[in-house]
């Protein structure tokens, strides 16, 4: 299985499972799990040789709820029944039909509002106050940096994943020439 998808694009893909090969009668099913909200998914693999081939076609992924979602595959036989592996998925919305999409990771969009808040209080020297029986208390500032300072690191490794699977050079390893004097 895929670590992502596009809704509205076509899944397609080939495995094997070679404890329990599709040519003995196995038949492979795969179903994801919304973590948030979205109805289950469920997928029936078709023979392939000894493989399995997974397909839907763009229509059908296109009427899927975007979000993560945990997967399981298993395999069934008259009377059996045994889970061949596990993992997480993440459905992401068609750019091509959506108006507006905030695609910010969490660490982005957290950072992104501690530092907009930062701003904000810059211009504020009140930490709290009362009018008319109502109180209001604001985060300290120091609390905020720290938050925006773990924040801003997540969004870093983030960032530098990101990089990696581009096929960019590690930004977690500093390189250094020796001069000879």
């Amino acid at each position: 299985m895929e670590d992502a998808l596009i809704l509205g694009d076509s899944l397609d893909f080939v495995t094997a499972v070679p404890v329990y090969p599709a040519s003995s009668g196995y038949t492979l099913k795969y179903r994801l799990i919304p973590r948030v909200s979205g109805a289950a998914i469920t997928l029936t693999a078709t023979v392939v040789g000894d493989d399995y081939r997974v397909q839907s076609l763009p229509a059908t992924t296109a009427a899927w709820t975007a979000g993560e979602y945990t997967w399981s595959a298993w395999v069934e036989k008259t009377g059996e029944r045994y889970t061949v592996d596990s993992g997480t998925v993440t459905l992401k919305v068609d750019p091509g039909v959506v108006a507006a999409f905030d695609g910010r990771s969490h660490a982005r969009k957290v950072l992104d509002a501690i530092e907009a808040v930062l701003e904000n209080r810059a211009t504020l020297d009140q930490e709290e106050y009362a009018i008319n029986g109502r109180s209001l208390k604001r985060t300290p500032v120091a609390q905020l940096m720290v938050m925006r300072d773990t924040y801003r690191a997540e969004a870093w490794r983030e960032d530098a994943a990101i990089k990696m699977a581009a096929g960019l050079p590690n930004p977690r390893h500093v390189y250094v020439r020796l001069a000879r004097a």
